[in-house]
């Protein structure tokens, strides 16, 4: 089947506060602004064009602060886009970072390889490499400040340790939220990630998951979402994927299920974490009913570069969780980004540690 072709994203009814931000007339260099959500100042919202021939949309933002510390690359997760991402952007920014996000291909305005636009769909992960790849070539090493830093999220977490341990991630050091090592909303995982083989073997690797639709998970009720407790935050989320139309997606495809699955099975080898050498922090979440935390913890474990910490009470998306909760999330990526270059990795860690349990005391925690 052929690209789906984007058009202009039209609201019905939108309010006048909504706006387009735009570097040119193409349809993909599009930022959506809500009244609760505004586009970070001064983007440059660029089409990058993948060895494959996809195109992303990808946007790049300098630092507000006056001391420059580097670049951080956000690789988001499964069906988000880089709307959800502003407040984590400007955050970033005052701390002395230019920032980079993009929508991996078959979410958000970037380009699909199904007719449907709200189907989460790739045939391999390994299509992937060539987003992040991509990104590195046309934007992180010709235009941003170096040292160069990932922080990924949930599926971007799983391809970021991916590309670690293959010798292809292009940064200095990655800090991985809730990264998708292992699924715990699903019972069965062995008897899910069968069935997605089967039906794929039978032809139907670009129909939607069994049960599966094209209603984003950001436009579904706030009571009982596994999301976060942060009720505006999850509201303002929520808005932004209304303004965004097809750009938020549904469910994923029989085939992105099935190489999820594929992905998560390297996660499980007792050797790939060990092969990993990137500096790596590992931030999982305490009540975190989509990733399986005991198994982050586990793959954290064996990291010869890295560490893992649990942030009790967090739902999956860390960065959209209650203030507190993102404050002792700052706290160790400030401990530990961009970190010392004369420093042993362990000196960050005591930092991190350290860090995290002043804010965990500030917070009121024991």
């Amino acid at each position: 089947m052929g690209f789906f072709a984007f058009k202009p994203v039209m609201i019905p009814q939108a309010p006048s506060s909504i706006r387009l931000a735009l570097e040119s007339p193409d349809p993909p260099l599009q930022l959506v602004e809500t009244p609760d959500n505004p586009i970070p100042s001064r983007p440059t919202v660029m089409k990058i064009e993948t060895e494959d021939g996809r195109s992303l949309r990808a946007a790049r933002w300098a630092p507000t602060a006056r001391r420059e510390r580097g670049t951080v690359c956000i690789l988001q997760g499964r069906a988000e886009f880089i709307e959800k991402y502003f407040e984590t952007i400007a955050d970033l920014r005052r701390r002395g970072f230019a920032v980079v996000a993009f929508d991996w291909r078959g979410q958000g305005l970037s380009d699909r390889a199904v007719g449907d636009p709200y189907k989460g769909h790739v045939r391999s992960f390994s299509e992937y490499r060539l987003d992040l790849e991509a990104i590195r070539a046309n934007v992180l090493e010709p235009y941003m400040p170096t040292p160069h830093f990932g922080l990924a999220h949930s599926m971007g977490g799983g391809i970021a340790l991916a590309e670690a341990r293959d010798g292809r991630l292009p940064f200095e050091r990655l800090v991985a939220t809730t990264p998708m090592i292992a699924l715990c909303l699903i019972k069965s995982p062995k008897v899910a990630a069968a069935t997605a083989l089967a039906l794929r073997l039978l032809g139907g690797g670009t129909s939607y998951v069994p049960t599966g639709g094209a209603t984003s998970v950001a436009k579904k009720p706030f009571a009982g979402n596994p999301l976060t407790s942060d009720s505006l935050r999850y509201a303002r989320n929520a808005a932004a994927a209304a303004a965004l139309g097809h750009g938020a997606i549904g469910d994923p495809t029989v085939a992105w299920m099935d190489s999820a699955f594929r992905l998560m099975r390297r996660f499980a080898d007792p050797r790939f974490p060990r092969e990993i050498r990137t500096p790596t922090l590992i931030v999982a979440a305490g009540a975190d009913p989509i990733c399986a935390t005991p198994a982050i913890e586990r793959f954290a474990a064996r990291l010869k570069a890295g560490h893992a910490i649990v942030l009790p009470g967090a739902r999956h998306e860390i960065l959209m969780e209650r203030d507190e909760i993102r404050e002792e999330f700052f706290a160790a990526f400030d401990a530990f980004i961009p970190g010392t270059p004369d420093a042993g990795f362990g000196s960050a860690v005591e930092e991190l540690e350290g860090g995290v349990m002043d804010a965990a005391v500030a917070g009121g925690a024991d």
